[in-house]
């Protein structure tokens, strides 16, 4: 038994067939196949189901799968350890962000940290947040930017900073004669969203909850995967939508106008650095922690929840 062979197990259960298997591996089928009989004749069960479409894994597959995965992850493990034992920070590093931070929050560090740490291999993805925890209790990703607090007992969170939330309206609308909105004088028929799926969503129709059970009246139902076309909407002249801190500080100064607060309580979300509470990474981990924080907006990193309304996304 060899570790390819059992990445190629892997490959197959992922792939549920062959060919796409032997792609993702960068070897050709037959390669891969013969490796995999090998195995199964050796373990002297049969892993896949071949007369399955997809290819299934069998039963007695089934444990063969979650052994190599735990015996894969160990190996990535014990590089990954070597690296760390290393006085100069170094190796692969696997971060994934929600979608209403990576615009803002990316370009803040990545260059930064790429100039400080050159050998670093930082693969950046962007993810909702349901599929962060997932890959990072499957030690698919390292680390996570996203909103919390997560109530996952596996993952540790590194509160970064607090950011807080923003009404953006239309130039005619009634708010645009006030300095401070209360949050139950919101309309949920007045509010553009983002759409299902986003925490940020989630977390708006929480400041909305006192508001939230009232008729849909608004004749266009119309949800946004990002805050652009949310502030293209409001800037045509139709209700309003909640934007967060670094959203605000991009606007043109014109525009900065519409931006209204919310009145105390004021709803904030805590941003944070999550990861395994296993993870061996810690000097990238620590150096990743540093350089973000080095370059948010002191206004963000000095502020605290006192007085504030932390909006949590469950």
């Amino acid at each position: 038994m060899t570790l390819t062979q059992l990445e190629y197990v892997l490959a197959v259960h992922e792939h549920q067939h062959f060919g796409r298997a032997a792609q993702s591996c960068f070897v050709t089928q037959p390669t891969l196949s013969m490796q995999l009989q090998k195995l199964e004749e050796e373990l002297q069960i049969t892993i896949f189901d071949r007369s399955k479409n997809p290819i299934q894994v069998t039963s007695d597959g089934e444990v063969v799968v979650e052994q190599a995965k735990k015996i894969i992850l160990e190996h990535k493990k014990l590089y990954s350890i070597v690296e760390e034992s290393k006085s100069e920070i170094q190796g692969s590093f696997r971060l994934a962000v929600i979608p209403t931070l990576s615009p803002f929050i990316i370009p803040m560090f990545a260059k930064s940290f790429n100039e400080n740490y050159p050998k670093v291999n930082l693969h950046i993805t962007e993810s909702k947040t349901e599929d962060i925890i997932r890959m990072l209790k499957d030690d698919e990703i390292d680390a996570g930017l996203l909103v919390t607090p997560l109530h996952e007992k596996t993952i540790r969170e590194r509160k970064l900073y607090y950011e807080p939330f923003y009404l953006f309206v239309a130039e005619n609308h009634p708010f645009s004669n006030k300095k401070l909105v209360k949050e139950d004088e919101l309309d949920i028929n007045e509010i553009w969203l983002l759409n299902k799926g986003n925490c940020f969503r989630d977390q708006v129709l929480r400041i909305c909850s006192k508001t939230k059970d009232k008729n849909l009246t608004n004749p266009i139902d119309f949800e946004s995967g990002n805050f652009e076309t949310l502030k293209n909407m409001v800037l045509s002249g139709s209700g309003y939508t909640v934007l967060p801190h670094m959203a605000i500080q991009q606007l043109p100064e014109k525009q900065k106008d519409l931006v209204r607060r919310f009145a105390t309580p004021a709803p904030i979300r805590e941003v944070s650095l999550a990861h395994k509470k296993d993870c061996v990474k810690q000097k990238i981990l620590n150096a990743l922690e540093e350089e973000i924080l080095a370059n948010v907006p002191d206004d963000l990193r000095q502020m605290d929840a006192d007085g504030q309304q932390v909006i949590e996304i469950t």
